[in-house]
C-alpha cells in the first residue's frame, strides 16, 4: 500500500533531528579523512620509489563508475590510540566490494603509507571479517599487498596466534573455488610474505615488490648470513627462480592492469543467470530526508515506517498485522525490484511482538525472501504482564527463527540496539550477511543510565540488608562513573572500531547500500562455484 508521511519538513523538530545527524555525519567523514591524510604524507617519499599511493592503486583496479562498498573503515578507532582525537582509524587496510573487469570481488589493500602496512590489533579482526564474507558471498579475492607484516611494536601472543587464520583462511577460500589474486606492490616480510605465498595468481612488481620470510637485517641477526632484500625476495627472483610469482611487472598500474586481466579471463560470471530487468519506481519520499526524520536521541519515538518509506521502491509497503504487536513492525516491500521482509521497532519487544515477527521470519524463509532488520530497541518488555504472558519462550522462538532462516539477513543499527533486543533483531553475534551502522546508533548490553540506575537499586537494596545508612555523595558517583563507563562503549564509532559490524553509513545512502548488499547475496546464491579438498599449490 502506499504511504502517507506525517513528517512536516519546515517543523522545528525535522531541522533539529536534521543538523544533529548532519552533526554525528560531519564527524564521521572527518574519522574518515584521518588515514587518507596520514598515509598521502608519503605520497613523494612513494612516488620517488616509482610506485602509486595505496588508493591510487585501488581506483586503478576499480571498473570506473561502478560502486565501491568500503567496509570496517572504521577498525581500530581508539583501539590502537585510547586518545579520540588522534586515533586514526582504518587498521592500515582499505577493504571493500567493488568490480574488477566486470567482476563482483573483496578487495583488500594494504595502505603502505600508514606504518608500512603493517597489522595492528583491529587489522587481523578486518581481515578476517572480510574473509568471512568473501567465502559466505562467494566473491573472488584481490589483495594489493605491501605489508610489513604484525607491527611487533604493538605485539600480543594472542594477536600471533589468531593471526594464523588469516592464511588457513586464504587456503580455504583456494579450496572453495573462488580465485584469489595478489598484486606484490612493495616489501612484505613475515606475515606479509604469505599473503602472495597463499594467493592462486601472483603479479609481482620490478625492483619495488618484495616477499621473504625474513628481510636482510633479520636475516643476518638469524643466520649470520650477508644478504640484500632483492636477492631474498625480489619480484624478479620469484619470477625465475622461487615460482612464486606468476607474472612480472613493470610498475604498480601495470601491475594492477595485470591483475584486471587475470580477472577477465577468468570468465568468472559466465555461471550468472541473466537478470530480468524490472522498472524500479524510486521512493516518492526522498531519501535525503531521512536525517530529519530520524532524532539522534534513541529515546525519543519515531514511527520507523518513516523510514522505510524512504528506502524501498515506490515508497510502499504491506503492513502486516499491525493491530497485533504493533510496536514490533513487519514489512513487505521491494528494494530496487528485490522482494524484501522488513522488521523494525516502534518500542520494546512485547510477547505480541515476539510471535508476529516469529511468523514473518519464518514466511519470509518459506518465500525464500531476504529480511532487513532495522534495530532501533531498548530490549524485551520486563514486568509482571509481559513475564506472565511468556515472555522468555515467545522470545526465545523469535531468536531460533532468527537464527535458523535461511535467507539473506542484512542488519542496520538505527538508533538503540540493546540485550536481548539486538539478539532478536539479528545483531553482530547472529552472523547477518551485512550489518551497518548509521552514527546515531547505540548498542550494547543496556543504555548508560539504566545500567547506572539498577547498579544504584542493587547498591541500596545491599546496604538496607545490612542495615547501612547509603552514602549519597559516594552513590552519586558510582552512578556517574557507571553511566559515562557504558555510555563511552555504545556509541557507534567505538563500536564500528572494534569490528563488531561492518562500518557506520550516511543514513541517507541507507538505500543504495541496502540494494547493493542485496544484489551482492543474491549473485552469491546463483553462482555455481567448483570446490576442490584442497587449494591451488604452487610448484
Amino acid at each position: 500500500m502506499g504511504f502517507v508521511s506525517q513528517v512536516v519538513r519546515d517543523s522545528e523538530s525535522y531541522a533539529r533531528n536534521r543538523a544533529d545527524m548532519l552533526a554525528l555525519i560531519d564527524e564521521m567523514r572527518a574519522l574518515e579523512a584521518r588515514p587518507v591524510a596520514l598515509s598521502e604524507q608519503r605520497r613523494e617519499r612513494m612516488e620517488a620509489r616509482g610506485q602509486i599511493t595505496p588508493r591510487d592503486r585501488l581506483a586503478h583496479l576499480l571498473d570506473p563508475g561502478m560502486p565501491f562498498l568500503q567496509i570496517h573503515g572504521l577498525a581500530g578507532y581508539c583501539v590502537d590510540h585510547k586518545d579520540p582525537e588522534k586515533s586514526v582509524p582504518g587498521a592500515s587496510l582499505i577493504i571493500g566490494i567493488g568490480f574488477v573487469s566486470g567482476v563482483r570481488c573483496m578487495i583488500i589493500v594494504d595502505d603502505a603509507g600508514i606504518k608500512a602496512g603493517s597489522m595492528v590489533e583491529m587489522s587481523g579482526a578486518a581481515f578476517l571479517s572480510a574473509q568471512d564474507m568473501a567465502l559466505k558471498q562467494n566473491l573472488p579475492f584481490v589483495h594489493l599487498v605491501e605489508s610489513a607484516g604484525a607491527n611487533l611494536m604493538e605485539y600480543k601472543v594472542e594477536f600471533w596466534a589468531n593471526g594464523g587464520k588469516l592464511f588457513r583462511n586464504l587456503a580455504r577460500h583456494s579450496a572453495a573455488g573462488l580465485p584469489n589474486v595478489a598484486v606484490l606492490h612493495g616489501p612484505s616480510t613475515a606475515g606479509g610474505a604469505y599473503m602472495p605465498g597463499l594467493a592462486d595468481y601472483v603479479v609481482g612488481v620490478k625492483k619495488n615488490g618484495m616477499a621473504a620470510l625474513a628481510g636482510a637485517a633479520l636475516t643476518h641477526a638469524a643466520t649470520g648470513e650477508k644478504a640484500n632484500d632483492r636477492d631474498l625476495g625480489g619480484s624478479e627472483m620469484h619470477a625465475t627462480t622461487s615460482g612464486l610469482v606468476e607474472y612480472l611487472a613493470e610498475d604498480d598500474a601495470h601491475g594492477v592492469a595485470m591483475a584486471r586481466d587475470v580477472m577477465a579471463r577468468l570468465d568468472w560470471n559466465k555461471s550468472l543467470p541473466q537478470r530480468r530487468e524490472k522498472d524500479v519506481q524510486p521512493p516518492i519520499y526522498d531519501p535525503e530526508e531521512i536525517a530529519g526524520v530520524v532524532p539522534v536521541d534513541y529515546r525519543q519515538p519515531y514511527d520507523v515506517r518513516e523510514v522505510v518509506a524512504r528506502i524501498v521502491d515506490g515508497s510502499e509497503f504491506e503492513d502486516f498485522k499491525p493491530g497485533f504487536g504493533p510496536a514490533t513492525v513487519c514489512l513487505q516491500a521491494a528494494i530496487n525490484g528485490i522482494s524484501v521482509g522488513i522488521l523494525g521497532n516502534n518500542g520494546p519487544l512485547d510477547p505480541a511482538g515476539a510471535n508476529k515477527a516469529t511468523q514473518f521470519i519464518q514466511l519470509c524463509g518459506q518465500a525464500d525472501m531476504p529480511l532487513i532488520f532495522l534495530n532501533n530497541i531498548t530490549g524485551f518488555m520486563v514486568g509482571t504482564q509481559s513475564e506472565q504472558g511468556g515472555m522468555i519462550k515467545h522470545g526465545a522462538k523469535m531468536i531460533q527463527a532468527v537464527t535458523s532462516v535461511d535467507v539473506p539477513k542484512i542488519t542496520l543499527y538505527i538508533g538503540a540496539s540493546f540485550g536481548a533486543g539486538n539478539y532478536g533483531m539479528c545483531g553482530y553475534a547472529y552472523d547477518p550477511d551485512f550489518l551497518f551502522a548509521w552514527p546515531n546508533a547505540a548498542t550494547g548490553v543496556m543504555g548508560g543510565e539504566q545500567a547506572a540506575g539498577t547498579m544504584e537499586m542493587v547498591a541500596r537494596a545491599g546496604m538496607k540488608r545490612k542495615g547501612i545508612e547509603p552514602d549519597e555523595d559516594k552513590l552519586k558517583m558510582q552512578t556517574a562513573m557507571i553511566t559515562q563507563h557504558f555510555t563511552k562503549q555504545e556509541g557507534a564509532f567505538y563500536t564500528s572500531g572494534r569490528c563488531i559490524d561492518h562500518g557506520v553509513i550516511d543514513p541517507r545512502d541507507t538505500r543504495r547500500v541496502l540494494g547493493f548488499c542485496l544484489e551482492t547475496c543474491i549473485e552469491a546464491r546463483v553462482r555455481k562455484v567448483k570446490p576442490t579438498s584442497y587449494g591451488v599449490h604452487r610448484f
